[in-house]
């Protein structure tokens, strides 16, 4: 009997030990499955409108995704030693795709506004604008934006500039919105509409490229405005983007990316108001 029983409790034991080596192995493999998601997650998708030229928008003949924000990205992603892949989408579906954390970015040339900050998180503003008035180039009547008054205005949904061009503008005859702000000014140009109210730097580009000699800005720039990279609400994204920011503020090369897309240095850098 004495035999069995020592018999038994070896087995008891070999069994014992042979469970915690298993328990032990399925936590490394655990710990390394964990390890191998979070290398994933080092990889950040960055959600963006590729229709607003020329803060982001696809090549045609290359297909790449090229842009004022696009340059202004890669410098910050270079300052944070952190990869990242980009991820067109439509305007009014970043917001809601930050929340739902199908993106960790979103850079569109989004303005910064209340009602949005309450939604997201912004990291330093990158951008000073407004809004600009577009007509046609042989317009005579329409001078400024004083002059819409029975008017019918194009512009692109779910933006400043239409909040603006519905709630500001007095005595407009219609506001006609469209998903991408090319439509607007097609609508323009073929006397859908009398003017766009939009984005200034985009209006002004347009204006010089493909719009050259079909259309033409008038007015001062409107309701200044900064255009802001959006985060999920808490990202701590936030801090390290900023201090990308400031260095790329400081050590030029802010200046040369901006000199390359509006063919002249910023008169100041943008900053918090």
């Amino acid at each position: 009997m004495k035999a069995l029983r020592n018999t038994i409790v070896s087995v008891l034991l070999i069994v014992a030990m042979v469970a915690l080596v298993a328990c032990g192995n399925t936590a490394e493999d655990t710990t390394s499955e964990n390890e191998s998601a979070g290398s994933e997650k080092t990889k950040l998708v960055v959600g963006t409108d590729t229709s607003f030229v020329p803060f982001e928008y696809q090549n045609q003949e290359t297909g790449e995704y090229e842009g004022f924000d696009i340059d202004l990205w890669a410098a910050i992603a270079d300052e944070l030693g952190v990869e990242y892949e980009l991820k067109p989408m439509d305007f009014n579906g970043l917001i809601p795709a930050l929340q739902s954390g199908t993106i960790d970015v979103a850079l569109a040339g989004m303005t910064i506004k209340e009602e949005r900050k309450e939604k997201v998180d912004f990291a330093l503003p990158y951008y000073d604008a407004g809004l600009l008035v577009l007509v046609r180039a042989d317009e005579e009547e329409i001078q400024s934006v004083d002059d819409l008054d029975g008017k019918v205005i194009a512009t692109k949904t779910g933006t400043t500039s239409y909040d603006y061009s519905a709630e500001k503008v007095e005595g407009v005859k219609e506001v006609k919105p469209f998903p991408n702000i090319d439509g607007a000014y097609m609508e323009l140009i073929n006397n859908g509409a009398d003017a766009v109210i939009f984005d200034s730097p985009n209006v002004m580009f347009f204006a010089k490229d493909k719009g050259k000699g079909q259309v033409k800005p008038v007015g001062d720039i409107l309701q200044g405005q900064q255009y802001g990279i959006a985060f999920p609400k808490g990202s701590e994204l936030v801090p390290e983007v900023n201090e990308a920011l400031e260095k790329i503020f400081e050590n030029g090369t802010y200046n040369e990316i901006y000199k390359k897309w509006f063919g002249q240095e910023p008169k100041s850098l943008p900053s918090a108001k």
